[in-house]
């Protein structure tokens, strides 16, 4: 439910209603405040609450029910665009953001060598995974709390700001430095994860599951949410269909979908969604040419011996000309709004 209040409401009023309301139904509720808004957001089992009641009072506008079950995503609840800053880098309400950098750590001078070139074409921040889920149990799964050190090492060698996969809650001790925590596709729905990081306050990068409806991934999003954790980023990285012809099939209509849907910032992960090199360039274009607000691309600079899904990887220079694109096609967009 949510209460739209007349302008020039005093605070104090303000939070006298807050009170009633959170004493008289047991309700979470949450204040959003915009240029032209005050809304009241209330969280619970809201059937008791007589609308026609609280629409009586002096200070509200209206009462609207939500009738969607994931509340706190919702757009309907926070009218305008979320900006999650990650420790300087920020994504949503205009700000674009670059992720770049190898699949899985591998060793100090591959994650320096490439945290460097990414960050001289334009990368704003390093991905590296040290904790790997691989479909294989026999294949690499990434050097655990060593890769997430070298990780570090190359955070304070660059400046950049640091995201690597978390796949469980007994490593989350572990990441108390990285800037922010990615879910995975294969633990979008990991619901006992998903709370102990909404518990946390640091930004995190939930990626969309391998055949998750839009809902689903909004409600896994309120799970983290519903923990008082909003800095929330949505990944689409693409999903599984009945298609043969490339890894995932990058589903670009979830953008702005989820632009009417949310107000959380959703980025594009082109390497996972085609799992071919040759596809990250085009497929970045599409995402800034529709209003993504960043990309999460892997590097490496041999991805021929990559221990961990060289065939999508980008040499430096691939990703060096690719950045420059994607900068020209947001300026060319920015020009053309301006108009």
């Amino acid at each position: 439910m949510i209460i739209t209040l007349k302008s020039g409401c005093s605070k104090e009023a303000v939070q006298e209603l807050i009170h009633d309301l959170e004493t008289t139904y047991n309700l979470d509720v949450f204040l959003s405040e915009g240029a032209e808004y005050t809304l009241l957001g209330l969280v619970g089992d809201t059937a008791s609450v007589d609308s026609r009641i609280i629409e009586s009072l002096d200070i509200v506008e209206k009462v609207t029910r939500i009738q969607e079950p994931y509340k706190k995503a919702n757009r309907k609840m926070h009218p305008e665009d979320s900006i999650i800053d990650v420790s300087g880098v920020k994504f949503g309400g205009g700000h674009f953001g670059i992720i770049a950098g190898p699949c899985s750590v591998e060793s100090r001078e591959q994650v320096i060598s490439i945290a460097k070139d990414v960050k001289a074409a334009g990368a704003d921040m390093l991905r590296g995974g040290a904790f790997k889920p691989r479909t294989s149990p026999y294949s690499f799964q990434g050097m655990g709390a060593e890769g997430l050190e070298l990780l570090l090492e190359a955070k304070k060698e660059t400046g950049m700001p640091i995201v690597s996969e978390v796949m469980d809650v007994s490593q989350l001790p572990l990441f108390e430095d990285v800037d922010m925590l990615q879910i995975g596709a294969r633990n979008m729905q990991n619901f006992t994860l998903l709370k102990e990081v909404g518990k946390l306050r640091k930004p995190v990068l939930l990626k969309r599951g391998l055949a998750a409806t839009y809902q689903e991934w909004l409600m896994a999003a309120e799970y983290i949410m519903s923990e008082g954790n909003e800095q929330v980023i949505l990944c689409e990285r693409g999903i599984r269909t009945f298609e043969t012809g490339v890894r995932n099939t990058l589903d670009i209509t979830a953008v702005p979908v989820m632009h009417e849907l949310t107000h959380l910032p959703i980025i594009i992960d082109p390497s996972h969604a085609a799992g071919m090199s040759r596809m990250v360039h085009p497929l970045s274009l599409a995402a800034a040419g529709i209003g993504a607000d960043g990309l999460i691309i892997e590097v490496h600079n041999d991805p021929k011996k990559a221990l961990c899904d060289g065939p999508q990887a980008l040499h430096p220079e691939e990703f060096a000309a690719l950045t420059k694109d994607v900068f020209a096609i947001r300026q060319a967009l920015e020009t053309a709004h301006k108009k």
